[in-house]
């Protein structure tokens, strides 16, 4: 069935002059490995576009607005455009029932889906660029990203997990901590991750993530959600 893409241009304030921009953004390319006679390619192209001008305009928001030293602008900016960050904000614009899957992808577990979720937010924010240019991206970013911010700084949601729990291992036990790859599986291109972080040999916690270093910051906050 073909999908009412103006829904889409409604939920997201934007009318596309070329509207195959906006829908090329929900194509993940195991949808065109099933279907070659699709019209339009996959939206890796718009992805690459739509990261660097998120975190452009991340960037310069808070160069202007924060007097604040480099590093606290690196890890309020990393909260911002984090994975995690960009899908709850596909999955609030309801970005899941257009996207074009493989069979396989469709029935894939919900980490997969989050990961193809904010990678279309990002491939929306490219289309958004190549059709209306800066402005246009710049405005809809604010509106459902940097928005985001005041929530994070109040909520200590930019303090880096591993950090706090190496402050405080060090502080309890006098000991730093050290991660270990519990498992490794999936292709190259779809790892996942499951790792442990211990202090003196005793596990505290244990994170699963697409790379190595998300699932130890996971791991992380494990340690600390469970009280460490």
């Amino acid at each position: 069935m073909e999908k009412d893409f103006s829904i889409i241009e409604k939920r997201i304030d934007t009318i596309f002059k070329n509207k195959d921009l906006i829908k090329q953004a929900f194509v993940h390319k195991s949808y065109i490995n099933e279907n070659r006679d699709f019209p339009l390619g996959h939206n890796e192209r718009l992805e690459f576009l739509g990261d660097a001008v998120l975190e452009l305009v991340v960037t310069e928001y808070l160069y202007r607005n924060f007097p604040n030293p480099e590093g606290d602008l690196t890890n309020w900016r990393s909260a911002l455009v984090k994975g995690e960050s960009l899908s709850q904000e596909a999955d609030r614009l309801g970005f899941n029932e257009f996207l074009y899957l493989s069979r396989g992808e469709a029935k894939g577990s919900e980490r997969a889906r989050n990961i193809i979720l904010a990678n279309a937010f990002e491939a929306v924010i490219g289309s958004i660029y190549e059709d209306q240019g800066y402005e246009a991206s710049k405005k809809f970013i604010n509106k459902n990203i940097i928005v985001k911010l005041d929530k994070i700084l109040e909520n200590s949601l930019h303090v880096d997990p591993k950090s706090k729990f190496q402050e405080l291992a060090q502080e309890k036990l006098c000991a730093t901590p050290r991660y270990e790859v519990l498992e490794e599986d999936g292709p190259d291109h779809n790892k996942h991750f499951i790792v442990g972080v211990y202090v003196n040999s005793q596990q505290f916690g244990k994170g699963e993530g697409s790379s190595k270093q998300q699932a130890a910051i996971n791991a992380a906050d494990d340690a600390l959600k469970k009280g460490f």
